[in-house]
């Protein structure tokens, strides 16, 4: 009797998805724990593995709204996988190079980064294999991140991004008033969708301000400038300015809990803990996951942490534990060259900090005006529980905590 595959739970939240598109081929082989379908949910885009092994037949067709727990194929067990001794292989996937070797210097001696080519393994995964199909490209050509010298999703995005666009065909010389007015439209993803429900509800429910002030990123980018080579060697990954906003945030949250709560009916709830969510953008839309208990992390602790989320967030590997029970978010705008801009909070968090890009200005700093690297932050807030002496003492805290970076490294 056929096994039925059905939607998995994904949190007490979450009803259903969409089966954004099948990772395998109606009638294929697969085996037990294979990536076969790729869910959206209004949370997180995640791709489901076969429970059992043996020839899958569809019951959904790509796009299909799903409810948990809802069939969406069928496998039939007494259809086995080729034995891998027999020679065959899938047709999907190009053979391995027999005479693998992974290079661990550049031309000019100095060390590579670790990935090595598709043509030294040729391994895929199967949601990089079905993309490599389906575009048509070279296995061979991709730089592999995953274990073991697999390609990912993600290297295959990246390997899209980095080629040629191909030439534009020539326009017509004239168009029909048809054509003129021709329009596209496309569906709204899931999550996409719980982003503009949410930042709706923000707006409607919460009686939400904005306060604005300046930091002198001098002496931060020359801490971080004397220390990131060393830094690297020691933890092994880099530092950034994010680890020394989150310092600065928990420092300011200690001082300020009401910014750290939240509203529930006729109480204020204050964690004891800074659980802080970090906005990462992605192809899908904006998630934010959750850096728990903040204020234990160390410099390391916090850029490891980032950057693991903002890898698994672009390989849609972020699950809904990830992202559950943050206390208070951090954007950063900068990254797309935002010199200010209003966060908008996310419900039902008190509090949002909103950095922006670091631009040369122009300050007076002792009668003299000089030209200091700088960055307007903003502080948007719940006004029903934060008072905005709160606020600005808040942002006043942020602000000391950067340009006098040697308290963040003492706990002050």
């Amino acid at each position: 009797m056929p096994t039925d595959v059905r939607v998995p739970a994904m949190g007490e939240s979450v009803t259903e998805g969409v089966l954004a598109r099948w990772l395998v081929s109606e009638g294929e082989v697969v085996s037990v724990d294979q990536p076969i379908y790729e869910l959206e949910t209004d949370k997180i885009t995640t791709e489901v593995p076969s429970p059992v092994g043996g020839a899958i037949h569809f019951q959904v067709a790509e796009g299909d709204t799903v409810e948990i727990d809802a069939v969406v194929a069928s496998i039939d067990e007494s259809v086995s996988a080729p034995d891998p001794s027999s020679g065959e292989t899938s047709a999907l996937e190009p053979a391995p190079n027999p005479e693998p070797s992974a290079k661990t210097t550049n031309s000019d001696g100095s060390p590579t980064t670790g990935r090595i080519s598709a043509g030294d393994t040729a391994k895929l995964s199967p949601a990089a294999k079905q993309m490599v199909a389906d575009k048509k490209l070279d296995a061979k050509a991709i730089e592999a991140s995953g274990p073991k010298g697999h390609i990912t999703k993600g290297d295959v995005l990246n390997h899209l991004d980095k080629a040629p666009s191909p030439a534009a065909p020539k326009a017509p010389a004239s168009t029909s008033p048809a054509e003129e007015g021709a329009e596209q439209r496309r569906r709204m993803s899931p999550l996409r969708q719980r982003i503009a429900q949410r930042l709706v509800q923000a707006q409607r429910t919460a009686a939400m301000l904005t306060t604005f002030n300046e930091v002198d990123m001098s002496a931060c980018m020359a801490l971080r400038k004397k220390f990131k080579d060393q830094f690297q060697e020691t933890h092994g990954v880099g530092l950034g300015f994010m680890s020394f906003f989150v310092k600065a945030v928990v420092s300011a949250l200690k001082a300020y809990p009401d910014i750290n709560s939240r509203i529930d009916g006729n109480e204020v709830v204050t964690p004891h803990d800074q659980h802080i969510g970090i906005a990462v953008g992605t192809e899908k839309g904006l998630v934010v996951p959750v850096l728990r208990k903040a204020q234990e992390l160390s410099f390391a602790d916090i850029e490891g942490a980032i950057r693991g989320y903002a890898k698994r967030a672009r390989d849609g590997k972020l699950g809904i534990a990830d992202m559950d029970g943050g206390t208070f978010t951090i954007t950063n705008g900068g990254v797309y060259g935002s010199l200010m801009s209003t966060p908008i909070l996310n419900p039902p968090q008190s509090g949002i900090l909103g950095m922006h890009t670091i631009k040369e200005r122009p300050v007076a700093v002792d009668g003299q005006v000089v030209i200091r690297p700088m960055m307007y932050i903003a502080l948007s807030y719940d006004h029903r529980i934060v008072d905005g002496a709160g606020a600005v003492g808040f942002l006043v805290r942020i602000k000391d905590c950067i340009e006098n970076p040697e308290r963040l490294l003492l706990g002050l």
